[in-house]
């Protein structure tokens, strides 16, 4: 059965960018996103690619992490650089930890090994495109408060005792779901089944990860907010 189509939040296309100097992967892969009923252009380097994200601007890009003029993490650094915040999808050959790692330090928000399922990519970035492109009309009040901690659902603006905070599409999903269970402490499973919407072996690390990355910025140089609760899980609360 076809899962239903997703669109964008103004009723539009989606518009996926993917990227990668092999042809028939970006064929294989545009023509799977255009039977879900998104654009797609695609790119065979970092310049190509830099130049169709101003003009195309993308909901969702592929990457591939080598790329023959400069690799895909470069490439998503000079974007991230002007400004654009679309979530990202690496592509890489090596199935090595340390390398999956590098793409998500870098600000990507997920990654597929090669050789990859076709429909497991293309669940990922359903994945991406949703939660980035989550409606949020049942809110009357976008802004979550957790002690000196806010977030705006719809500006994607963080802060904490009035500084601003920059997060990453997969952390600020990561730190709404904290904000919105304040005080309760929330297993690594809950946090992969609501923040990335799947589940498989290994991905548990990707949360120790982002909690990381968020702990980080929110909690540097301040009273700790973000705690792990040993054995059970990571749980938000107000500075005491």
């Amino acid at each position: 059965m076809h899962a239903q189509k997703l669109a964008r939040a103004d009723g539009g296309k989606v518009r996926a960018l993917v990227v990668d100097d092999e042809e028939s992967i970006t064929q294989l892969i545009a023509m799977a996103l255009r039977y879900e009923g998104w654009e797609v252009m695609t790119a065979s380097t970092g310049h190509e690619a830099l130049e169709l994200v101003g003009e195309f601007k993308p909901d969702v890009a592929v990457l591939d992490i080598m790329l023959p003029d400069f690799d895909g993490i470069q490439l998503l650094s000079r974007t991230r650089a002007t400004g654009q915040t679309f979530p990202v999808l690496f592509l890489t050959a090596l199935d090595a930890v340390e390398d999956r790692v590098i793409g998500l330090t870098a600000g990507g928000d997920d990654y597929v090994v090669k050789p990859f399922s076709l429909e497991e990519l293309i669940a990922r970035l359903r994945g991406l495109v949703r939660r980035s492109q989550m409606t949020l009309n049942a809110q009357p009040d976008p802004i979550l408060q957790v002690g000196d901690l806010t977030l705006n659902e719809d500006s994607y603006e963080v802060e904490r005792a009035g500084e601003p905070i920059t997060v990453t599409n997969t952390e600020f999903e990561l730190l709404r779901y904290l904000m919105r269970n304040p005080n309760r402490v929330l297993s690594k499973a809950q946090i992969l089944d609501r923040v990335w919407a799947y589940d498989f072996t290994g991905k548990s690390t990707v949360v120790e990860l982002y909690v990381s990355y968020l702990r980080k910025k929110i909690d540097n140089g301040r009273a700790p907010m973000l705690h792990t609760v040993r054995g059970a899980g990571y749980m938000l609360k107000p500075a005491s």
